[in-house]
């Protein structure tokens, strides 16, 4: 029996001279222990077979149901297809005691729906792929320049413009290719629980992300007075079709306020998560600039320049959710501006350095460095690598990933609650594409952010890949078109779409 579990439990006593047992699913007893709560924490627990059954006794009801994740690895690859193959073969499960616990409480995977729409059907499949290797936030990247993902009821015209884009560039930015359809879609409301009901039951939370200022031209496109309409004919804009940031962004007005006030007033009824993500990277300041408008607005509040502006902005609804009882989180350009409001939190993605001056500052983070954790960035140097953007990360570099700064002291690496992976889908069309970016590499960022691993150079990559080689019989039971090791599979190379491959990469440790 393949004991090769990923990720790789806390503690793992496993005698080969006993078992293995037949197994029931009659006989898996499951209850929640406060004294295990008190000594692994509510996601943690502990898991026992024997000849009378198997017992998963978690410190809450999370860490029975990843209790029961680890007893599917125990059973074999099968377990996890969606129906028995083999009923006439009996299933055994070996004579373990596990007990274990997770390092982080935000073990994360953030996917982009706004650059390609994944229907609903593939988002609940993925919340399945989360809830299998024990991430338990999937951050929902609902609204970009590309595409507005999300119904919302007093603005119908976010879904019924803003969801759709004429056309899309096939490859990079750089490419002078295109594919001349149109695309888009978004989710109703009722979508939308489903998929949170549906991610709760896996004891996984959904923080949406509304990006705000910046990246917006979808929700310019469908209510033209949201942008900078003195310096830009904000009439004429449609969705954007290409990659990059675009140049028109919000107007930083009350007006501007009030609208997505009662934007996230809709998000709030349907996403019950603590965070709130309100994106803030990458707004140009060009339009703000040359805004008669924007001016006098800074000048009215008595602001210094543009990127106070912005901080102004981020701050407002800062308090505001604050005042509903939830809190932000941004990337890391939120920390620009003049400070953060009480409460908030930073994903760090360009590198460390932001989430170690929020940490430092008094604030939560989130790690997410892009040159660690992109998974759109390639995974290799070879010709075959289809559409390669961003740096060489292979799966062994993202088991090196080390969320925890070592110049953070104790306290201020107390304020790192975990990380995450980012899936951007520029160039990942299809699920088939977007499982090729994400595994096998998910699986090492699981390991990395639930387990207590030692530094990064002192890691047992080969261990660790060894017992991939297990792991990929489970990803082949769960329908992954992933990217096998030696390389994309002839269906899976794109010859004749270019990328934007990037050399020199930041070192691992």
């Amino acid at each position: 029996m393949d004991l090769d579990l990923i990720p790789a439990p806390r503690h793992l006593a496993h005698d080969p001279a006993r078992g293995p047992y037949p197994f029931r699913e009659d006989a898996v007893r499951t209850r929640v222990d406060p004294g295990v709560a008190a000594r692994l924490g509510p996601e943690g627990y502990r898991l026992t077979t024997g000849p009378d059954g198997v017992e998963i006794v978690g410190g809450g009801e999370a860490g029975v149901f990843w209790g029961r994740q680890t007893l599917r690895q125990l059973l074999g690859p099968d377990a996890f297809r969606k129906a028995r193959i083999h009923p006439d073969r009996p299933l055994t499960v070996p004579h373990v005691v596990v007990e274990d616990a997770p390092r982080f409480g935000w073990r994360g995977f953030m996917l982009d729906v706004a650059r390609h729409f994944m229907p609903k059907d593939g988002v609940l499949r993925y919340l399945d792929l989360l809830a299998a290797h024990k991430l338990n936030v999937f951050h929902f990247h609902l609204t970009d320049d590309q595409g507005w993902r999300i119904e919302i009821e007093r603005y119908p015209r976010l879904a019924e413009v803003g969801a759709w884009r004429a056309r899309s560039r096939l490859g990079s930015g750089a490419s002078p290719l295109w594919d001349e359809r149109p695309h888009g879609g978004y989710y109703t409301r009722d979508d939308l629980r489903e998929i949170v009901a549906y991610a709760a039951e896996r004891h996984i939370a959904v923080v949406p992300e509304i990006d705000v200022p910046g990246h917006s031209q979808a929700a310019i496109a469908a209510y033209p007075e949201l942008g900078n309409a003195d310096v830009v004919d904000t009439a004429a804009l449609t969705v954007w079709t290409d990659w990059g940031i675009s140049p028109n962004v919000l107007a930083p007005t009350e007006a501007t306020l009030r609208f997505y006030e009662g934007v996230l007033e809709e998000v709030l009824e349907l996403f019950p998560s603590t965070f709130v993500h309100i994106g803030g990277d990458e707004c140009p300041k060009e339009q703000w600039r040359a805004s008669a408008a924007a001016r006098a607005q800074r000048e009215r509040l008595g602001l210094a320049d543009e990127d106070a502006l912005q901080g102004w902005f981020v701050r407002h609804f800062g308090a505001w959710l604050a005042e509903r009882g939830r809190r932000l989180i941004g990337w890391d350009e939120i920390l620009e501006g003049g400070g953060l409001s009480p409460g908030a939190a930073v994903a760090s993605w360009r590198g460390y350095a932001g989430g170690m001056a929020a940490a430092r500052s008094g604030h939560d983070v989130v790690m997410c460095p892009e040159p660690h954790v992109y998974l759109d960035h390639r995974q290799a140097e070879g010709p075959d690598e289809p559409v390669p953007i961003g740096y060489v990360r292979t799966l062994e570099d993202v088991y090196r990933f080390e969320p925890v700064p070592s110049e953070l002291t104790a306290a201020e690496a107390a304020r790192v609650l975990g990380a995450q992976a980012n899936a951007w889908t520029e160039v990942m069309e299809t699920p088939q594409r977007v499982d090729y970016q994400t595994f096998p590499r998910l699986a090492a960022f699981a390991e990395v952010v639930w387990s207590d691993l030692p530094a990064p150079a002192a890691r047992d990559v080969d261990g660790f890949l060894r017992r991939m080689g297990a792991h990929y019989a489970r990803l082949d039971a769960l329908g992954v078109d992933y990217r096998p090791p030696g390389g994309p599979r002839p269906w899976q190379r794109r010859p004749g779409l270019p990328g934007r491959p990037r050399d020199g990469a930041p070192p691992i440790v």
